[in-house]
């Protein structure tokens, strides 16, 4: 039976990754409700860090600069201290000329007001580092609202993606990286895949250097597994228009708007 998470997903599924990164502030409310409200997207993609005082907020990075007006890392700062900072101070859809949502208000959410802003949507959630705790903190939280059955669980990490299983073994999980890498060598080779039952979800690119993975045999192989592929990050349309071609089950994009258009109103 397909675990809870996937029973009735049918692809290709539209996926904002980090919100939808070129239209808004990534990992933002601000980008989470413009990808639900305006681009209708079947999934939230976003990354968790822990903070100095345990709480878990959305960022891919692990430091402010890049995304805020802070600096530093992430779990050297409390939550209060973070949530003063500016989150839209450096977004620019037009190469630096204008910068719409600096001094909007944008902050860094917790995961906690991502879960309880979005209350039926699926939602695939990277863990992005080690922090003393951050597994049972994760999995007590989906526990406490009522998320486990609409949530992708994993890290690129291989052991913190499996102490994440240990922790919730009932949510969702996605291949770690070394796991997906045997796992696509395997299929990409003909030999003998590895059936790890842990994980449900490849969460891949589309090539690496020259080589294609994901292609209408791998689509086939990874389906006769029971597994579900999601493709990340594309922003073109005819490479999103090849890929629902072949069925891929979710492409993640940072444009939204445009993976919109493509799967069509």
């Amino acid at each position: 039976m397909p675990h809870p998470f996937l029973e009735g997903l049918r692809p290709t599924l539209h996926i904002a990754h980090r919100g939808g990164a070129l239209l808004a502030p990534e990992n933002t409310l601000a980008a989470f409700r413009a990808a639900v409200e305006r681009w209708r997207t079947d999934m939230l993609e976003l990354d968790l860090h822990a903070t100095r005082d345990g709480e878990l907020v959305v960022s891919h990075d692990p430091t402010l600069q890049r995304c805020t007006d802070g600096a530093g890392r992430i779990a050297d700062h409390t939550l209060a201290e973070l949530q003063r900072l500016d989150a839209g101070v450096h977004f620019s859809p037009d190469g630096g000329r204008t910068h719409p949502f600096r001094g909007q208000g944008v902050r860094i959410p917790t995961f906690h007001e991502v879960l309880r802003a979005f209350p039926g949507l699926r939602l695939n959630v990277e863990v992005k580092a080690e922090a003393p705790g951050v597994e049972a903190a994760v999995a007590g939280l989906l526990r406490t609202e009522g998320a486990v059955h609409r949530v992708c669980l994993g890290s690129e990490l291989d052991p913190l993606a499996e102490r994440l299983v240990e922790a919730a073994p009932e949510v969702c999980a996605f291949y770690p990286r070394d796991a997906l890498t045997q796992l696509v060598l395997a299929i990409k080779s003909g030999a003998a895949p590895p059936d790890d039952p842990r994980f449900q979800v490849l969460d891949m690119p589309l090539d690496y250097g020259e080589v294609r993975l994901v292609d209408a045999p791998f689509l086939e192989a990874t389906n006769r597994l029971r597994r579900w592929v999601n493709v990340w990050t594309i922003d073109d349309p005819e490479t999103m228009r090849a890929l629902v071609a072949i069925g891929v089950g979710g492409i993640m994009t940072d444009r939204p708007d445009l993976l919109r258009e493509v799967l069509g109103g």
